[in-house]
């Protein structure tokens, strides 16, 4: 049987089919447009997630043989706020996971409402990129908009709607929304009356692996489809790479480098960060993971080659620090702070920038490129510093996203972290993940932990370097004075 796995990205959708033995038979994507309708926000039009997504569908299904379709789900960027009317029309665009207009909300809600009280209702403090901040947003600067919602939903959540009619979200997806009690994996009344609204408006809670309904037929008829096709609840896209990648059961960690970047730990026990520098969620496989995330990671490297330089040549701006890696590791005296659109975690400021420190006159093009790959390593050292001192133990990750398929990127955070990185035979993301909860949603599989076992591979790893890990350490001990050094700063800047 073949599975499709439908993977709702900022850039674009992307879409898999695979078959039971996790043999890829085909990817498509399609892009859609990203607003920014003042500095720092950002936003999409769900109709265009569904538009991309059928004509994707209709291409990635086009030499198959369609009635061997069991099964689809999802992978979706999270946080997002769709919000439908009465007559289920969108309202207004979706306000995305990294937008950053909820300064003032996200302050009210940790400072007025308090960080205890919120911890206590969700496990979670307030972050600008969170649902609930974004509802009181609406509330507050939009009335007429608000008074029209009738159901809120997560982006991954509007397609399954529209394929399937059923009005649901996972608990992965739903634990960043600010509104779910992730230790008791329920909505929490309290956090519904902070925002204004009613638990009614919010969708039906399943676990990521939960068969929600069948194709409508009408998309059936439309893709010719059998209408029997299962619809499976699906995952927050980091919580859908983490089981394509085999970050399911206790102590696994996954780190994906794509537009944002993760640090996934899995765990069988719900746990709790008490500094509140990562977030405490629910995971697709029924269990929990904490995570932290940092908003701005490969798409640093992105912004620094195509928009500053000019090249789309990322593995040539590369060779020069990979060809003298062993000399250039550890030693450069640029810095870079990767906080492009603000900062999650570990710091939650939406008035943290990007910056380059130590410049010189002997600085040169491969120094600046060379810190921009290290700082964000280093933020990523950041967020698993935050989990040791949450008592977390990690021994080893996997590593998954596009800029993890840079050799020279692996080898620099194996080092900064002193750990091994297991590389994935087949790094498909959260789609790949997605078509696993449908394989399981049909009875395919028992269990997310057995369709991992049966399908995730390890195609090799890179090991740390003792000499290129003592000096990264010092390095990083000079980094991580930037952020306290320049936060004052970055608020007047604001």
């Amino acid at each position: 049987m073949l599975y499709i796995g439908i993977d709702l990205g900022t850039s674009s959708v992307k879409l898999l089919l695979m078959d039971e033995k996790g043999k890829i038979h085909g990817t498509v994507s399609r892009e859609y447009p990203l607003y920014f309708p003042q500095p720092g926000w950002s936003e999409q039009k769900p109709e265009d997630w569904l538009a991309g997504t059928m004509d994707g569908l209709s291409e990635l299904l086009g030499g198959a043989d369609r009635s061997e379709v069991a099964g689809i789900s999802f992978g979706g960027q999270m946080h997002g706020l769709v919000i439908l009317d009465e007559n289920d029309e969108v309202i207004r665009p979706a306000i995305l996971w990294n937008d950053g207009r909820t300064g003032k909300e996200t302050a009210w809600l940790n400072e007025e409402i308090g960080k205890d009280r919120l911890s206590e209702y969700t496990a979670n403090i307030a972050f600008a990129g969170f649902t609930a901040p974004k509802i009181l947003w609406i509330r507050n600067n939009e009335p007429e908009n608000f008074a029209r919602i009738r159901k809120i939903m997560l982006p991954k959540d509007y397609l399954a709607y529209c394929l399937s009619g059923s009005f649901c979200t996972d608990y992965s997806d739903a634990s960043g929304m600010l509104l779910l009690d992730v230790k008791n994996r329920t909505w929490s009344e309290k956090m519904c009356g902070i925002c204004g609204i009613t638990t009614d408006m919010l969708p039906k809670l399943y676990e990521s692996y939960e068969k929600v309904g069948t194709l409508k037929k009408e998309i059936a008829d439309a893709l010719g489809l059998p209408d029997t096709v299962v619809i499976a609840a699906g995952a927050g896209d980091n919580a859908a790479a983490a089981v394509g990648t085999g970050t399911v059961g206790d102590g696994r960690c996954n780190i994906s480098l794509g537009t944002s970047g993760t640090i996934f730990i899995s765990s069988d026990a719900f746990r709790a960060d008490p500094h509140n520098a990562l977030h405490s969620f629910a995971h697709a496989d029924g269990h929990y993971h904490l995570m932290g995330c940092m908003l701005s990671a490969a798409s640093c490297n992105k912004w620094w080659l195509e928009d500053i330089l000019g090249s789309t040549d990322y593995a040539g701006e590369q060779k020069e620090i990979a060809d003298n890696a062993g000399e250039r590791l550890g030693n450069n005296h640029v810095f870079f702070l990767p906080y492009l659109m603000g900062e999650r975690s570990p710091w939650n400021d939406t008035n943290a920038r990007g910056t380059f420190t130590g410049i010189t006159m002997d600085t040169s093009r491969a120094d600046m490129t060379q810190a921009v790959l290290e700082g964000v390593a280093f933020a990523v050292r950041d967020m698993y510093e935050a989990a040791v001192s949450a008592g977390v133990t990690v021994k080893r990750t996997m590593i998954c996203g596009g800029g993890a398929k840079s050799p020279l990127w692996q080898k620099m955070i194996a080092n900064i972290l002193n750990m091994p990185v297991d590389l994935p035979a087949s790094e498909e993301g959260p789609g790949m993940g997605g078509a696993m909860l449908a394989m399981v949603a049909c009875g395919t599989y028992g269990s997310v932990q057995e369709a991992c076992d049966a399908i995730v591979k390890v195609a090799g790893s890179v090991e740390p370097d003792p000499v290129l890990v003592e000096r990264y350490r010092e390095k990083y001990d000079q980094f991580r004075i930037l952020y306290p050094a320049l936060r004052e700063a970055f608020g007047v800047i604001a």
